[in-house]
């Protein structure tokens, strides 16, 4: 048996396993960041008053008033989460959160190193449903099944 055939042997069976580990994978992907940014934006409406007090002397949101940021960045932990984890509108959903993750770094000067590095991660993580798609485990790959279907 040549190489090549036992290189061949040997590997399918692995990448089809892998293949078939992918939608999960990236419904993981998509549960840990979404309870990231989720868990944020209930800390946040939990005390409003508060949350527009740190918009208004920690964070520098720039282009928006203070109360602005603080009810449209709340907003944004509370609904693109969710939308990320159905994968209704999952790259939407992932591209905008990667957008946020970036704002905000930008926005809070006193950030730490290690604070720093966790948005990087998170960063690296949406980039996965962005540039890949949500996955089969998503509405949005049910949706364009049922599209296909129909088209043909």
């Amino acid at each position: 048996m040549c190489l090549i055939t036992r290189f061949n042997t040997l590997c399918v069976p692995v990448l089809r396993a892998l293949e078939w580990l992918q939608p999960a994978f990236v419904l993981a992907v998509r549960l840990y960041v979404a309870n990231v940014f989720f868990k944020s934006g209930l800390t946040k409406i939990a005390n409003m008053d508060t949350t527009v007090l740190l918009f208004t002397h920690e964070y520098q949101v720039p282009l928006l008033s203070p109360e602005i940021a603080a009810y449209l960045g709340t907003a944004a932990e509370l609904i693109l989460p969710v939308l990320l984890v159905l994968g209704l509108g999952g790259r939407f959903a992932a591209a905008a959160l990667f957008v946020f993750n970036i704002v905000a770094v930008i926005s809070y000067p006193d950030l730490n190193e290690v604070g720093v590095m966790q948005h990087q991660y998170w960063g690296v993580l949406l980039l996965i449903p962005l540039l890949y798609g949500p996955g089969k485990l998503s509405i949005d790959y049910l949706i364009q099944r049922r599209l296909s279907r129909q088209a043909g």
